[in-house]
């Protein structure tokens, strides 16, 4: 109420104001065809970018109980020029197909927005390309299930590896002893694409990385106090339709990414020392 006595009515705020106006589209489209809050408790989010040979089986893959949660899979398309949207729904799931390309930390970013607007508790992501094993899902919740976790990724360090790029293996090993240093806490595998982590660690976080958010995401939750974990998992290597890396060459690839995981340190430790400093005491 104003001074004058009049009531001054404060319009709703639309949730799909938080999204990319690229997004919101295909976000509104997607919650008309699935609502709000009527999801499973476990959201399995698959990033999707060109990958109509594969994203079925990996859609079909995935078990529809894990841990003993209901589990559904929703698949983020991003921008894709072939059929994988179609293909995905015709493997059962939920399908939100944005028109533009954008890169898969921005899918994964909307992906984790609507699981969280469908009401999922336990967010999990796996990649469309069939690398990772479906079956290892149930070991990747269950630390959060126990309350030992808050965020858990795999690790082909700690499982097995069955790739043969030698230099990306590498990369694993630089990477994972940097963000170690960074966060102080051992990390074997820093860019594993299955990894699962209470919905809330999406919503508190600061997500930014259009591409190379594997690191923003696990540096950001380790400095914002969620507890960290890893647990072992099959890495197999890439499917044969898939020529090349989407993220550019190695060398390129690893500079981006180091780029990304020292920017979101830097950003987040200031931010903690910022929520962290005393007030001053003012006195007359």
């Amino acid at each position: 109420m104003t001074a004058t006595g009049t009531i001054t009515r404060v319009e709703p705020r639309d949730p799909l104001s938080e999204l990319a106006p690229e997004e919101r589209g295909a976000a509104a489209a997607f919650l008309r065809a699935h609502p709000a809050g009527a999801g499973q408790p476990l959201a399995v989010v698959v990033p999707a970018y060109n990958e109509e040979p594969t994203v079925a089986a990996v859609v079909h893959e995935i078990p529809s109980v894990v841990a003993e949660l209901g589990v559904e899979v929703i698949v983020v398309v991003d921008g894709a020029a072939d059929a994988t949207a179609a293909h995905a729904a015709s493997a059962g799931a939920l399908v939100c197909d944005v028109p533009v390309n954008r890169g898969q930390g921005a899918a994964l970013r909307l992906g984790y927005w609507l699981a969280r607007a469908r009401g999922a508790e336990i967010i999990v992501t796996i990649d469309a390309d069939g690398q990772y094993d479906a079956t290892d899902l149930e070991r990747v919740v269950a630390p959060l299930v126990a309350g030992k976790a808050d965020f858990v990724s795999g690790s082909r360090r700690l499982g097995t590896e069955l790739t043969t790029d030698r230099v990306r293996h590498l990369g694993v090993l630089v990477f994972g002893t940097l963000i170690s240093l960074l966060i102080r806490q051992r990390i074997t595998d820093p860019a594993c694409g299955l990894r699962a982590m209470r919905s809330e660690v999406t919503a508190a976080v600061t997500l930014e990385q259009p591409q190379y958010q594997a690191s923003e995401l696990m540096i950001s939750a380790a400095l914002n106090g969620f507890r960290l974990a890893e647990v072992p998992t099959l890495m197999r290597d890439r499917a044969q339709h898939a020529t090349g890396t989407k993220k550019g060459g190695n060398f390129g690839y690893g500079m981006r990414f180091a780029r990304a995981a020292i920017h979101t340190w830097w950003r987040d430790r200031r931010a903690a020392r910022t929520r962290l400093r005393p007030e001053k005491i003012h006195t007359s």
